[in-house]
């Protein structure tokens, strides 16, 4: 095995093959996926390419039809027609089985569908929308991705090109609303997401801009004062020379560097040290363009490696197409930076597709090639950089570009990142609060910040405009508070985002998925795209518009599927199997989860840098139905799901019984370690102190009386060892309170610009005793305007239940 080696079978099994004699080959990779080729020249591609590195899979069950003039392949989920011709849409379909539309279930080769769309190459300076590239989905229910251009791997896993002639490599992914199925079969041939090291799921901060190293150890200090947990730093282009007279003299960007700029880092492993003694992982900022100029530090190794003419001082050019720069590449230049202490390149390509052999992508080779070396030394592999296309999933974690500070680009963030997993890619990471242009708006940003810590990497990010502020303490009230709260629980969250982490890894399902996954058969489902699922627990509707100046409140329109939720961030609970105008002020963020929800929270006293197991667990229960969660977690050692011993804690509440049942945990070392538990029944308010039942498997229980907060019953379990199950019995009706609607009314009213008089006139109305629907009656006769009527009504209607007191 060499340094570049990576995991792949690229030649099918031969009983999967039809074909291949002539100008046409067909290969059955799974039920729902067919791989079809023409080649002029009879000579089929089995090498692997960027998109395609395993084809060698259970051959599934298939039947074939073949005469003269007629070949039909047959499985479960397609019956695919060919004439034997050139491919066309007349000679080549399939009809796909099951229910859809009329006239859209027969997929013809080179007709247009409508695919749901997939994910693109960058938001570099994209004010908004942009276009999104093909996924393997569609409503249609089939889907194709072209590989016939795309780069290969040769023998030696080089990349190199195809073969030239005319040639026809495609895919088609026939799964009908099996959304899921269909992008697990697209795991299976182009490999699974790997897994992140936890402590990517933390808060990242990032700026371009020129700090000294004091500067920025102060500022991560300041973080650590007011109470904001990181996980990692980012410095972006100014830790290296950019401006000086060297740079100057070559008449270069500086865009370009490997050279500590020692001015503002005078003893760069030092530096690199004090952040990782504060619990901090360090990413350093790499535009590889420009090559390697003479004024370097590493020019001359450099030279000597590649055999480089130094007498003139000549660059020596960036060409990735080379093995042996890139074997330099990792190994002079990245590899001093790494033996100081870095622990992640970000690797900023905006030089485009072309690179010094025509059908090779830069980015590709960067991207790939960056994610095996970041293997070296058994660490968890990790890159930081842009999307190249189909398969780079593999390659995590995606880097979206500069964008705009805009609402604009605020409102495409939520649809652009759960949109990426209909071609696979679980993993983008965006300037959250935007880079730069556009406007000053705290609430933006505190918009922003909530999407964030929804999304699959939180990172801070802005351009050195000296105004462009991110920092929580330099916010006006309330947004410096919300904005700390929301960092604070991306951090508690990370026993729940890890679990998600590794449930993608292992059984291929994305953190952040589109509403119409779970609902394809729901017209409703595909009109909410900027609502999402995120992880199995939570639905999250993302608001991206500012307030109404007399409401302050910002509104979304969502859609709940059927069953019971309740939004976390308000305590209201919402019937589902429906669309729904919600309405929040900037402190809350629409947050549901639906009855029988368990998610795991980090309940440490104090949260510390650098996203570590904690030994203070909350769980978040949603009452009223059966629920179950496992979770996940691992010492941070292996490479791989396969090379990993993850430490599994089953949990479940069992409505009927009235029981909360945690552990054992299983997969421990021989020494279990003790836990702190803690629950928060959620929606369970009947009694504001209650008698609950603790039962553990060593024959040991007490009773304990808990106190419910108007929201949730709070129970504070104690510590156990891991190997011991904890069942936590309640005294009775775990049901979701129907809660009172008028309180929340006036609450709402207090901080409402408007008349006084009719603030008081919509108070007698919903505190009177009449029947909820004539209180909207009245209150619709107000002809109230709909920023200060939409709110009232949400309360109103969100629950059928009150209708019924």
């Amino acid at each position: 095995m060499h340094r570049y080696s990576f995991p792949h079978e690229p030649v099918a099994n031969p009983d999967a093959v039809v074909g291949g004699t002539g100008k046409y080959r067909f290969t059955l990779l799974a039920d729902g996926l067919l791989r079809y080729e023409w080649a002029e020249d009879s000579q089929f591609e089995d090498r692997a390419s960027v998109l395609a590195i395993n084809r060698c899979l259970p051959v599934p069950e298939f039947r074939v039809k073949d005469n003269e003039k007629t070949l039909q392949i047959i499985t479960s989920r397609f019956h695919l027609t060919y004439n034997k011709q050139n491919f066309s849409p007349s000679s080549l379909s399939a009809v796909v089985k099951g229910h859809y539309s009329a006239h859209s279930s027969v997929w013809r080769y080179g007709a247009s569908s409508s695919n749901l769309g997939g994910t693109a190459r960058t938001l570099d300076e994209i004010d908004g929308r942009t276009a999104l590239e093909q996924g393997v989905i569609s409503r249609q229910g089939y889907a194709t991705l072209d590989d016939s251009k795309s780069m290969l791997f040769d023998e030696n896993q080089w990349v190199t090109t195809r073969l030239p002639g005319d040639r026809v490599d495609g895919y088609l992914f026939a799964y009908g609303h099996d959304y899921q199925q269909a992008i697990q079969a697209f795991y299976l041939l182009s490999g699974p997401q790997p897994l992140l090291p936890r402590w990517a799921l933390g808060n990242w901060w990032s700026r371009y801009y020129a700090y000294t190293s004091e500067d920025y150890l102060e500022l991560m200090g300041k973080f650590e004062e007011n109470g904001i947990p990181l996980s990692v730093a980012v410095l972006d282009m100014d830790w290296h020379i950019v401006d000086d007279a060297r740079v100057k003299e070559a008449g270069v960007t500086g865009w370009t560097g490997y050279t500590w700029n020692k001015k503002l880092f005078p003893d760069p492993k030092a530096f690199l040290a004090a952040l990782h003694d504060k619990g901090l992982r360090v990413a350093l900022n790499d535009h590889p363009a420009d090559g390697v100029q003479s004024y370097e530090d590493p020019y001359e190794e450099m030279a000597l490696a590649l055999d480089h003419d130094t007498s003139m001082g000549d660059p020596i050019p960036f060409d990735i197409t080379n093995q042996s720069f890139l074997d330099a590449f990792f190994d002079v230049l990245h590899r001093r930076f790494e033996k100081e202490g870095l622990d992640l390149w970000w690797v900023d390509w905006q030089q485009g597709t072309h690179s010094r052999i025509p059908g090779i992508d830069p980015l590709w080779v960067l991207n790939h090639y960056h994610f095996l070396d970041s293997a070296l030394d058994n660490k968890r592999p990790l890159t930081f950089s842009r999307y190249a296309g189909p398969g780079s999933h593999r390659l995590p974690i995606g880097f979206s570009g500069d964008t705009c500070m805009t609402w604009d680009s605020l409102n495409f963030q939520p649809e652009f990142t759960a949109t990426a997993s209909n071609i696979g890619y679980g993993w983008w990471s965006h300037d959250i609060g935007g880079h730069f242009h556009g406007e000053r708006s705290e609430e933006m940003l505190i918009r922003w910040v909530q999407l964030g810590t929804f999304s699959p990497i939180l990172r801070l990010h802005s351009s050195n405009n000296i105004f462009s502020i991110k920092e929580p303490w330099n916010l006006a009230m309330p947004y410096r508070q919300v904005m700390t709260k929301y960092l604070q629980l991306r951090h508690r969250l990370v026993p729940y985002l890890y679990t998600m982490n590794a449930r993608a890894a292992i059984e291929g399902i994305p953190l952040v998925r589109p509403m119409y996954w779970g609902y394809p058969d729901s017209e409703e489902a595909y009109n909410v795209p900027n609502q999402y699922m995120f992880g199995s627990e939570l639905i999250i509707a993302p608001i991206t518009t500012p307030s109404d100046p007399n409401s302050h409140r910002s509104e979304v329109s969502a859609w709940l599927p059927p069953g019971r939720y309740v939004d976390l961030s308000t305590g209201m609970v919402y019937d589902g199997d429906r669309q729904i105008r919600l309405s929040r002020a900037v402190k809350k963020y629409p947050i549901f989860a639906r009855e029988g929800a368990i998610v795991p929270f980090d309940s440490s006293p104090v949260l510390r840098n650098g996203c570590e197991n904690p030994t203070v667990l909350e769980l978040m229960v949603v009452v009223g139905a059966d629920g179950k969660f496992e979770l996940l977690e691992d010492d941070g050692k292996g490479q791989s799901v396969d090379q990993i011993k993850f430490r599994r804690t089953p949990i479940s509440f069992h409505q009927e019984s009235n029981e909360l049942i945690i552990g054992p945990t299983s997969g421990e070392d021989q020494t279990s370690h003790t836990r702190e538990w803690n629950v928060q029944f959620i929606g369970y308010q009947r009694h504001e102190k209650a008698q609950v039942s603790i039962v553990t498997s060593l024959n040991e229980s007490r009773t304990v009386e808990s106190e419910g907060n108007g929201r949730s019953l709070a129970v504070e379990l104690g510590s156990f060892a891991s190997n011991v199950k904890i069942t936590v019995r309640l005294e009775k009706d775990p049901v979701l309170d129907v809660q009172e609607t008028a309180p929340q009314i006036v609450k709402f009213l207090r901080n409402a610009q408007m008349n006084m008089d009719l603030k008081d006139r919509i108070r007698r109305i919903v505190e009177s005793s009449k029947p909820k629907l004539i209180q909207i009656s009245e209150l619709h006769a107000l002809a109230l305007p709909s920023p200060l009527f939409n709110p009232i009504i949400e309360v109103l209607l969100a629950d059928s239940r009150v209708f019924e007191t």
